[in-house]
């Protein structure tokens, strides 16, 4: 009994291998479209994470939000903003747990790309969580001097303004100085800029600082009341009353609910009511003005001794009060008023506002801080040289 082949089975070995390789070629093909609709499908599923990762972060669902980046991770596992959203959720969760795989994460994206602005940004904020100074600053350098996909020069000013506020919180204001110096030459002109940049140096008590950029503002915009109840502070506070005074009447009239500044503004006017070393007032208007001064000593000078009470009729060796050697200072100079006007007496007037300096300074120390004139003539005495011109 003998087999044979049916007629429509080839017998050219050539034609069957041409049958072989197409068979495995559209094999191929159909996996090969299996393969690319699954990462297809596996991108779209992640990128939909990761949306729903973003609106979990942007409303504070750190848990939520987690859950979803991990998830979107699993389906590109090398896809580097993926690895960035979940450190940084990582990171705001503010659970401390968390910070060393937030780092893990943005320790292995630096490596890829040390350059890379918005990772060493991430970096910074992990550090500054943690407290660390040196660290900290370092990556927000970084930062500052990286590559920024888009706006650069916004993004390095953002950056260092973060870092100011980081130093400053953390109690170190020197370092946060020379930061904000660098920041104030490359601000825009943007009001709104050299706003931030005045708050800044007022918080850092650099108020002379605090007072240039405050102009700026006011340069740009002379009607921003923030910025003139600003510069009336910062002035104040330099001892340039006279600026105060200028800035904070501007205030208090474009803000009637300003109260700060109507409350520096009534002792910023006593301060040049009465300062008898303030330029350009007549020998009559300095005597009046150290007579009442030494007035108003004595005045407070008896009710501190009466609130914390000492009898200052007893005499200062009985006693042993500051407040008793004080009223003999006070009665000691009290003759020497009569001798105001006379020429030869060139000293006479510092020598008496020293004796009241110094009881307006020994009385806040002993009875608290003073209000009003007492208030105007001890903030004279701590800023006399400012307070002059």
């Amino acid at each position: 009994m003998s087999w044979t082949l049916p007629k429509f089975v080839p017998r050219s070995a050539p034609l069957i291998l041409l049958i072989l390789t197409l068979a495995a070629a559209v094999s191929f093909a159909a996996v090969s479209h299996l393969v690319v609709r699954f990462n297809a499908n596996q991108q779209a599923r992640g990128r939909k994470l990761y949306a729903q990762g973003l609106a979990d972060a942007s409303a504070g669902r750190y848990v939520d939000a987690i859950a979803a980046f991990r998830a979107a991770l699993t389906c590109e596992p090398t896809n580097s903003q993926y690895q960035l959203s979940l450190a940084r959720a990582l990171r705001d969760s503010n659970d401390p747990r968390l910070l060393d795989e937030a780092e893990s994460y943005l320790i292995a994206l630096w490596q890829r790309a040390p350059q890379d602005a918005a990772v060493n940004l991430a970096l910074a904020r992990v550090e500054a969580h943690r407290g660390s100074i040196e660290d900290a600053t370092r990556y927000y350098h970084n930062a500052m001097y990286g590559e920024w996909k888009s706006d650069p020069d916004a993004n390095r000013n953002k950056a260092r303004i973060e870092l100011i506020q980081f130093l400053l919180k953390q109690g170190v204001p020197d370092k946060a100085e020379s930061e904000m110096m660098a920041l104030a030459t490359s601000l825009p002109s943007d009001a709104a800029a050299h706003l931030q940049a005045a708050q800044l140096f007022e918080q850092a008590q650099d108020y002379p600082n605090a007072l240039a950029q405050y102009e700026e503002v006011l340069r740009l915009n002379p009607a921003n009341s923030s910025a003139l109840a600003g510069a009336g502070q910062a002035a104040y506070r330099t001892g340039n009353y006279a600026t105060a005074q200028r800035y904070l009447e501007a205030a208090v009239k474009a803000n009637s609910q300003d109260g700060e500044s109507r409350e520096l503004l009534a002792t910023t006017d006593l301060i040049l009511r009465a300062n008898p070393f303030q330029s350009h007032i007549s020998d009559a208007e300095r005597n009046r003005r150290i007579t009442a001064a030494l007035s108003q000593a004595e005045k407070r000078l008896a009710e501190c001794a009466q609130q914390t009470g000492v009898d200052l009729k007893v005499p200062a060796t009985v006693t042993a009060s500051p407040l008793s050697s004080l009223e003999s200072r006070l009665t000691d100079i009290q003759p020497n008023l009569a001798r105001l006007h006379s020429p030869a007496e060139t000293d006479l007037p510092d020598t008496i506002m020293d004796v009241v300096f110094q009881t307006e300074q020994q009385t806040k120390d002993i009875c608290g801080m003073p209000q009003g004139l007492d208030l105007a003539l001890l903030l004279i005495s701590e800023k006399r040289e400012a307070a002059s011109r």
